[in-house]
């Protein structure tokens, strides 16, 4: 690994030294090869640089990943909060709002299932939405099935049903293909005292897929993603939007900070 940061740096010295060309500095191929060969030598010495110069590439992704998400979410804030069908709790005039995109086979996703159930216990005055993006129901099936069932029982039993049935699959720990069909039978029939009919199926697949244009149009390309911004006025500054994994921490720190 070394190796090929190394390489790629004296790479790009090369090119540097042939743009020097424009400017009447040419370096002949021999030469350039010697450039190189320092170049790895030079590196392979001192490894704490491509240890810091790793650190400081990553920082920049992940600030250009920010960057393009917070902007993401500014354009596309009146449409995250249209939340009339889809699964929510809390107060309709909270000022602040809490949205995750969520996965009911992602491991991430189950791990901070806990995390967001203690968040709404301790904020009752915010809303948070639930916008299922079963990405992985292409390999495991069960996630688009949970996730219509989920929408099924928030249209026929509302938020508290929902939240019992949504925390209820996450408990089962079964995620990434483990978790069965009778798994959601039996959470769905805890949940609601039966399991939901799915009789406006065509309407609940129509809100997975708004979501998932919603969830591409910011720029996410995973699950779980928090969005935690202000009712009224969210700007890049007042946001938060959090790819991945979050804890309560974190996650409650945005909360304040859009308050």
């Amino acid at each position: 690994m070394k190796k090929l940061l190394a390489l790629a740096i004296a790479a790009s010295l090369l090119l540097s030294c042939t743009a020097l060309a424009d400017t009447g500095t040419t370096f002949s191929p021999a030469q350039q090869q010697e450039i190189q060969k320092i170049t790895e030598q030079w590196l392979t010495a001192h490894p704490e640089i491509l240890i810091k110069m790793g650190k400081k590439l990553q920082q920049r992704q992940q600030k250009a990943q920010q960057t393009q998400l917070s902007d993401g979410v500014v354009k596309l804030a009146a449409q995250l909060q249209q939340v009339k069908g889809i699964p929510h709790a809390g107060p309709e005039d909270a000022s602040v709002i809490v949205t995750e995109f969520f996965d009911y086979q992602c491991v991430y996703c189950h791990r901070d299932a806990r995390i967001v159930e203690k968040l709404i216990q301790d904020n009752p005055k915010v809303k948070f939405v639930f916008r299922d993006w079963p990405i992985f129901a292409g390999q495991y099936p069960l996630s688009n099935t949970a996730a219509l069932t989920g929408i099924g029982i928030y249209r026929e039993a509302g938020a508290d049903a929902y939240l019992k049935y949504h925390n209820g699959i996450f408990a089962t720990g079964h995620d990434e293909g483990k978790l069965r069909e009778q798994d959601i039978a039996d959470v769905a029939a805890k949940a609601m005292g039966k399991t939901p009919k799915l009789d406006d199926l065509k309407s609940y697949t129509a809100t997975i897929d708004k979501n998932d244009m919603l969830a591409k149009a910011i720029g996410a390309n995973g699950t779980p993603l928090f969005i935690v911004m202000p009712a009224s006025n969210p700007t890049a500054e007042n946001i938060t939007v959090i790819p991945g994994a979050a804890s309560l921490d974190v996650l409650q720190t945005a909360i304040n900070h859009a308050r």
